[in-house]
């Protein structure tokens, strides 16, 4: 990422300058006379961007308008200038210290800022920065259609995010591929007079023609310094990375060998000895089934969460996700729990506006003081009743107290529990 300064430097969005601070929580940056791109404005510079309205029916209208922009999309990416990182950097401010009418919408019961709003908050501010990337000044509308196809991860860095101290979001482009983007965003809050870490973040988009049905093709990334050529080459080493996780799903091959044992001793520790039985089934001590360790819940699809493209907006998907699923490790654990880590979010199918949303979640691993959890995200229609899944996302939470062993009974079960095992020890390995 870059530091600070490049981004200042490069960005419209930028603040003019830094000070001290004026009282705890307040960061002078944000204070009223600077300029700087607010959260809350985001979505608005994307509905410019794209030509969308606020207004429902408008809305629908200018959406279907969009199509004669497809005379405007390139042929081949040789068409488009080459942009560089400086060029999708963007900057904006959460001002929860110095403007504290905005704490409602973030505070939560703990007095702590709701991490499902933040998430919305990323998703808005990456979509933002790709189309930073993919700007053509001499058009009014951008012809694309660029959407979240999937989180890779987010790491916390902190444990408690202040509700009245400000927060800055900062990102840019890292990496591109013909029509796919990766943005990479950094998060901090300001406290006690200085600015500390609060997250890191690394979204994948894909560029898609007007009317959000074909891929298109996207600026080529120019790489300016030694630094940028890391930052690319680990963005090659993500996607890499993503492709040999995919080959390796459960879904589509066998477990490895020492999985295959680790499942069957599991299995041979909850055999009742005293009958001999492969269906006699016990607990061992301070065990739960996976069975009991499930939450479920449902959402009905509005307007008013739609996104710019008429559909419904990828942040609303994750912020309920999250709440279940942190719901369910609550429960499991009988007290609150500290996200850790969000790990491969992957949005399959756009969920449409007035779909009927379920939503699944399963502890499916504990070790420790950690607790992963899976939830999945399908829709009903009502008429066919048949189900499709649209989302799956993987939350690693930790808490304070000892915690039951989470324990598969099914095949089904145990192919949940390995995939949970391998996303958490994923995420203990990248944070070192």
């Amino acid at each position: 990422m870059f530091s600070p300064r490049v981004l200042k430097s490069a960005s419209s969005f930028m603040c003019r300058g830094f000070g001290q601070m004026c009282r705890q929580g307040k960061a002078a940056d944000m204070a009223e006379g600077n300029t700087f791109l607010l959260v809350s404005n985001v979505r608005n510079r994307l509905r410019e961007i794209v030509g969308a309205s606020t207004n429902w029916k408008d809305h629908q209208q200018a959406l279907a308008e969009r199509t004669s922009l497809s005379q405007y999309l390139a042929q081949s990416q040789d068409e488009l200038p080459a942009k560089t990182m400086k060029d999708s950097a963007v900057e904006a401010h959460l001002p929860l210290g110095s403007q504290p009418a905005l704490r409602e919408k973030y505070l939560n019961y703990h007095n702590s800022v709701r991490f499902g709003r933040i998430l919305e908050d990323l998703d808005s501010l990456a979509v933002l920065i790709c189309y930073s990337h993919t700007w053509n000044k001499e058009l009014k509308r951008s012809p694309l259609s660029i959407v979240t196809a999937l989180v890779d991860k987010i790491d916390m860095r902190k444990n408690i995010i202040y509700p009245d101290c400000d927060i800055k979001f900062t990102g840019h482009v890292t990496w591109v591929g013909k029509t796919s983007i990766e943005a990479k965003m950094h998060v901090s809050q300001y406290h006690d007079g200085a600015y500390t870490d609060v997250l890191d973040a690394t979204f994948v988009m894909v560029a898609r023609d007007p009317d959000n049905k074909r891929a298109a093709f996207i600026n080529p990334l120019k790489l300016e310094s030694p630094e940028e050529k890391a930052i690319f080459q680990q963005g090659e080493i993500n996607k890499t990375r993503r492709v040999e996780l995919s080959t390796a799903s459960l879904l589509k091959v066998a477990p490895a060998a020492e999985e295959r044992t680790l499942i069957h001793n599991l299995f041979l520790n909850t055999l009742d000895t005293r009958t001999v039985s492969f269906r006699s089934r016990i607990l061992s001590p301070n065990s739960v089934w996976m069975e009991d360790a499930k939450m479920k819940g449902l959402e009905i699809c509005h307007p008013q969460e739609r996104n710019i493209f008429n559909r419904i907006f990828g942040g609303f998907l994750m912020r309920k996700a999250y709440e279940l699923g942190w719901a369910n490790a609550c429960a499991f654990a009988g007290c609150r729990p500290t996200l850790v880590a969000v790990d491969d979010i992957v949005f399959r199918k756009p969920v449409e506006i007035g779909s009927l949303l379920l939503l699944s979640s399963q502890v499916c691993y504990t070790e420790g003081l950690h607790i992963q959890v899976r939830v999945h995200t399908e829709v009903l229609d009502p008429l066919s009743r048949q189900h499709s899944t649209t989302n799956v996302f993987h939350f690693t939470f930790c808490v304070e107290k000892d915690i039951p062993a989470v324990v598969p009974q099914s095949y089904g079960e145990s192919m949940l529990y390995l995939d949970g095992k391998r996303h958490f020890d994923e995420t203990m390995r990248s944070q070192g």
